[in-house]
């Protein structure tokens, strides 16, 4: 069974989603259906209303994203870029052993199901600029600037 809650962020209402114990999906945007809470989507709620205070910087909450095997080695590597700093899509590519596929790695990024938790926003292009995110620049950039990452000409 999916369970779901929603809840009020800076960014306007999140809605998350739960399967067998572990996050699989957060959306911007309301619920479109009946919430069913759980312990886990209290927590994943009270982290990320910790994280949106400036009081988190890691989350610790059991994640299961769907998507295709390199979908997955491209989320799984965004877990390893740190709270306040951001990479290229390139360097991103470079780091999962495929320096050409930078473009892949941002068409990957931007099929993240779990935005935030696993930090997409923290990837930005080579020149500084802020690239693509799947929820609008205006987020992205609120998101970087909540992180007091830098970004533009000079990066």
């Amino acid at each position: 069974m999916r369970a779901a809650v929603e809840f009020q962020s800076p960014l306007g209402p999140l809605s998350l989603f739960e399967e067998a114990g572990a996050l699989v999906s957060l959306d911007f945007g309301p619920l479109d259906r009946a919430a069913h809470k759980t312990d886990l989507l209290v927590e994943a709620s009270v982290q990320l209303q910790q994280y949106f205070a400036g009081q988190r910087k890691v989350f610790t909450l059991p994640l299961r994203p769907q998507g295709t095997p390199f979908q997955k080695q491209v989320w799984q590597q965004l877990l390893l870029i740190p709270y306040g700093q951001t990479l290229s899509y390139g360097r991103q590519a470079a780091a999962l052993g495929r320096p050409t596929a930078a473009r892949a790695v941002g068409g990957a990024n931007g099929k993240n199901p779990l935005p935030i938790l696993i930090p997409c926003h923290r990837v930005i292009a080579a020149d500084g600029s802020l690239g693509g995110y799947s929820s609008g620049l205006k987020t992205k950039e609120f998101l970087l600037s909540l992180e007091g990452c830098s970004w533009g000409p000079g990066f």
